[in-house]
């Protein structure tokens, strides 16, 4: 019988299958046509790997059919551990630009497709099996595979959801190419399948400090942030931005607020940020004329919560509650989820607290600690 008069299967099959709708497709060409797996290379960039870059590949393998490395200065010993692994070692002068050294990686694969992974990845057994599976029932006609990227949280500089999908596995003669020196990304429109494989991505550090250094070397350098890179420098500021971290990025954000090839969504982030850098400053002026600019917008979460700190700053606690139950509860978060939710019931928490009102404070404390962000 043709494929396409197949009875179409029941939820309960779907579920045993474990990679959904498409992923039943797939199931059913293997039994009748499909008779190999599709050949992977592993891809990645790495730097001072050593604690870590073992435990990445000994996860991953047996699904891979060709392992290359790049490394882009290492002065530890990753090199010597990635050798226990592959012979394609390949080095790669850091030009500071993410986007060059992975498009580099993948210039040296040989097979169908191609993983992309960092060094603090890992697969448990569980999604080693799923990945499996996708391997030998993914169709040629897909171009590029989604996982999900989980434990976000943890160390995260730019995440508001520990679960996120992602894509990683790429059709080789596809022609991807990485662009942005920083949160690189692919730029093409593929066919995508959505799998529900489940990376653990676990980090040793933080590395906000050294995305915040290559976001402010690009606007040193005069290098335009298109929409999306606008949104995670705001955001990783909102996220994980020290004072210090706002005022370097003041004239930036500043000069977005003027830039007529802004949307709504940009001139809102860059508001906010020009707002938090000028009460950082103590240029009161300067951040009433930004707030009013996002207020004017419809506000955001992150807004109130600004004027909400500029009165408690002032010890004007009527005022800042004023603000913030609009933080909590009447307008939504853009850049920090937390701006939305625990954050601002902390500090109706503190305004209570200090106009003497016990009973609101306890609540609101409460309100607070019991506070989760949802997931994606």
């Amino acid at each position: 019988m043709p494929i396409a008069e197949r009875p179409a299967c029941g939820l309960a099959e779907r579920q045993r299958a474990g990679i959904g709708l498409i992923g039943l497709r797939i199931t059913h060409i293997l039994k009748w046509g499909k008779t190999r797996m599709v050949t992977i290379s592993l891809c990645m960039i790495v730097k001072n790997e050593e604690r870590i870059l073992a435990r990445c590949l000994d996860s991953l393998a047996g699904l891979m059919d060709e392992i290359v490395i790049v490394d882009t200065g290492s002065t530890d010993a990753t090199k010597e551990i990635a050798a226990r692994y592959t012979e394609q070692i390949y080095d790669f002068a850091w030009t500071g630009d993410f986007s060059e050294a992975r498009n580099f990686a993948f210039s040296k694969a040989r097979m169908e497709y191609i993983y992309s992974a960092d060094a603090d990845e890992v697969l448990d057994e569980e999604n080693r099996a799923a990945f499996l599976r996708m391997k030998e029932v993914l169709l040629p006609e897909i171009e590029m595979v989604q996982m999900y990227y989980v434990n976000q949280l943890a160390n995260g500089t730019i995440y508001n959801y520990d679960k996120e999908l992602r894509p990683k596995l790429f059709k080789r003669n596809r022609t991807f190419r990485w662009q942005g020196a920083i949160h690189e990304q692919v730029g093409i429109t593929p066919v995508i399948y959505d799998s529900e494989i489940c990376i653990q991505h676990l980090p040793e550090e933080n590395h906000k400090d050294r995305d915040l250094a290559a976001f402010a070397r690009l606007v040193e350098a005069g290098e335009p942030l298109d929409k999306r890179l606008h949104n995670i420098y705001a955001k990783e500021l909102f996220i994980s931005g020290e004072a210090q971290d706002f005022l370097d990025a003041r004239a930036f954000f500043q000069q977005s607020c003027k830039d007529e090839k802004r949307g709504d969504e940009e001139l809102m982030e860059a508001a906010c940020v020009a707002a938090r850098a000028a009460r950082l400053a103590g240029d009161v002026a300067d951040f009433f004329k930004y707030a009013m600019k996002a207020v004017a917008s419809e506000g955001c979460s992150e807004i109130c919560c600004e004027l909400g700190a500029f009165y408690m700053e002032r010890e004007d606690y009527d005022e800042a509650i004023v603000w913030l139950y609009n933080a909590a509860y009447e307008t939504e978060s853009v850049l920090n989820i937390h701006y939305g939710g625990d954050l601002p019931l902390r500090g109706l928490a503190k305004c209570y607290q200090e106009l003497g009102n016990e009973e609101q404070a306890a609540e609101y404390a409460r309100l607070a600690a019991e506070w989760q962000q949802e997931e994606s």
